[in-house]
């Protein structure tokens, strides 16, 4: 029987949600988890486009940006978005202002050691790790 693409796709989320969970330990549902940083991935993008047209200035990104970040880190049991210290954070996740990509990043050469530990996280062409990509099918 052959796949459909919505299927494909939530067969996609799921292994994500999973991959997510065996690095943060969440205990949520793969796909609830998925559906949760999708969410907050879309408010992110949009606080980036915003930086790159100007609507928002470098000295006021952080107004923006903590708030979700504290979801996101709230979200992934991950310590604290503003915590310094860094036993308090388990895993490097930040906030690219980048708007020609995703926004909810995993540090790339943290995803490397995941990958040596044999876990393995979508990513970009930059090795970086992507917390909620877009699985939505094209077409």
């Amino acid at each position: 029987m052959t796949q459909t693409k919505k299927e494909a796709m939530y067969q996609e989320i799921e292994k994500h949600g999973n991959n997510l969970n065996a690095i943060f330990h969440t205990e949520l549902d793969p796909v609830t988890l998925c559906k949760r940083l999708r969410a907050l991935e879309i408010k992110a993008s949009k606080i980036a486009y915003d930086y790159c047209d100007g609507k928002i200035q470098t000295d006021e990104i952080d107004k923006f940006t903590t708030p979700i970040m504290d979801k996101v880190y709230k979200l992934l049991n991950n310590g604290k978005y503003n915590d310094d210290r860094p036993h308090k954070k388990k895993v490097p996740v930040f906030f690219n202002s980048d708007c020609r990509g995703y926004a909810l990043k995993i540090n790339d050469s943290y995803v490397r050691m995941l990958e040596t530990a044999g876990k393995t996280i979508y990513r970009d062409w930059g090795g970086y790790g992507i917390l909620a990509p877009d699985f939505t099918p094209n077409n």
